[in-house]
Formats: structure tokens, sequence, C-alpha cells
């Protein structure tokens, strides 16, 4: 179990907060926040000033977006965050996990539900994934990060999606952005995994290897800046692979082929992930 960081003093953050709120919770058998957020739309530039001074705060700023707007501000302001809920990210390897959600994704025996595939299913399944199948091909091969690149493009990211959505900023007492998930509470890829330490193990080593950086952050949402990106494709294939293992909406509701989706990641600095 993770046990979320007490948030720091304002007084030691480089610029002033906008009006906002802690949110907390019953764990460990007492009350402490997990997670300030303001009450209204980040300023424009401080979550980058508050990302470009993580290290000396220990608070990881995220972009924090609603399922929708009716008032609520789902997950984070209806009681839905459950960091009691998540095991220990350093417990798992990452690869280990993507190629058992991968081997759960690429069955051909039955589907989700518990139903025998049809043979036409499975020939569809098959299309959907190939040239890989069921055969797992391995993690992607680490990038070479240029220094500062992860920063630089987290930064510039979040100029983007501020500019999109509008939204509110939130800050964990957290080392990164993988450990602020567990440590918030979040639970958006609960359809596909019920722990977020898990998909936070996986994020963690995609920053090692790729310079990626979680940004922004909705109800069962992820947007992930990357400092180095597939160039070819047969290197996004790869990493198209793992993203699929991940969050296999972004094929099987999206691109509808894994070839096709690789294509999309060939020098893209975004990442987006959503679950159904």
């Amino acid at each position: 179990m993770t046990q979320p960081q007490p948030l720091p003093p304002q007084a030691t953050l480089p610029v002033p907060l906008p009006p906002g709120r802690p949110i907390a919770g019953e764990e460990w058998g007492r009350r402490e926040p997990y997670l300030w957020i303001s009450d209204d739309a980040a300023p424009a530039g401080l979550w980058q000033q508050l990302h470009h001074a993580h290290p000396q705060t220990g608070l990881w700023p995220l972009l924090l977006v609603p399922l929708r707007e009716d008032g609520e501000f789902r997950p984070w302001l209806s009681g839905e965050l459950s960091p009691e809920a998540a095991s220990d990210p350093s417990s798992y390897d990452p690869a280990a996990l993507l190629r058992t959600w991968w081997r759960g994704i690429s069955s051909t025996g039955e589907d989700e539900d518990g139903d025998e595939l049809f043979p036409e299913d499975a020939a569809e399944l098959q299309e959907a994934l190939a040239p890989f199948g069921p055969q797992w091909p391995g993690p992607a091969p680490a990038a070479t990060l240029p220094e500062g690149a992860a920063g630089s493009e987290a930064r510039a990211l979040a100029d983007v999606l501020q500019g999109l959505r509008g939204p509110r900023l939130g800050l964990v007492g957290a080392a990164s952005g993988a450990d602020a998930l567990v440590a918030c509470g979040w639970r958006g890829p609960t359809n596909h995994e019920e722990d977020t330490a898990k998909i936070a193990a996986v994020l963690a080593d995609w920053e090692r290897r790729f310079g990626a950086q979680v940004v922004q952050v909705g109800f069962d949402t992820l947007d992930l800046s990357v400092a180095a990106p597939p160039t070819t494709p047969a290197e996004a294939l790869r990493v198209a692979a793992e993203h699929t293992a991940f969050c296999p909406d972004l094929v099987f509701q999206g691109t509808g082929a894994l070839t096709a989706y690789a294509e999309e990641l060939v020098g893209s600095h975004h990442w987006s992930f959503w679950w159904d």
C-alpha cells in the first residue's frame, strides 16, 4: 500500500495558488489531505511553474478535467477517489503486467463475458492485433532521451490542453505523475484494471524509457507528454502493442487495428488514453 505524502504548506511554493481546497479521506486511521484542487480553471502558466518546481516542493501538478460538466466535477469532488484501494507500484514488473494484459485481450477462447467466441469473432480479433496476434512481442526498446526534454514536452502539452478544456489545477504530494495517480486515489481504468498501482508501474516504466510524464487526468482519461516517441513505423508498432495491452479501447473501440494505431504514434509527443 502506498501512503500519500502530506501536502506541503503554501509558503513553500514558488508562486501563490489561486483559491482552492484540500480533498481528504479516512485512511490509516487519520484524516489528512491527499489532493489540493483549484476552485476554477488553472491560471495560464501556473501548471508549468509548479511542474518546474516539483523537485523542490515535492508536489506533482495535474491538470484535472471532469467526466462531464454537470456540477459534480467527477471524480475529483464527488467522493470517488480511493487512495486506500491501490497497492504499491514498486511491487510489479511492468513487462510482466503488459504481457499478462496482452494475453487477456488476445485470447480467442472466450470473450470478456465468458461466452465462447465464434470463429469469425476470433478472426476479427487476430486481424485487429496483427501482426502479433496472441504472441506478445515484448516491450519496445528504450529511446535516447534528450536532456531536459521530458520537462519541456510536459510544459508544452500543458499549454495545449489548457486551451482546450480549461482544466482545474491539482496538486499531489508525490515523486512523479505516476505516483500521484496512486496517491490521489484515481481509479479511471477500473473496467480494465482495478489496481491503479499496476497502471502506475507501467507509466513509471514509460517515463524511464520514453520520457513520458502525466499531465492531464480525467474521470477515465489520461494524457501524457512524451519526450522521445517512436520515430519509425517498426518502432511504433511495438509501442502500439504496449498501449493496447494497457488500454485496449484504443484499438477495439478506436482505430480497429493495431497497425492503424501505430501510424498515429510515429513522432507524436502526446499519448492519450481512455477506458470505457
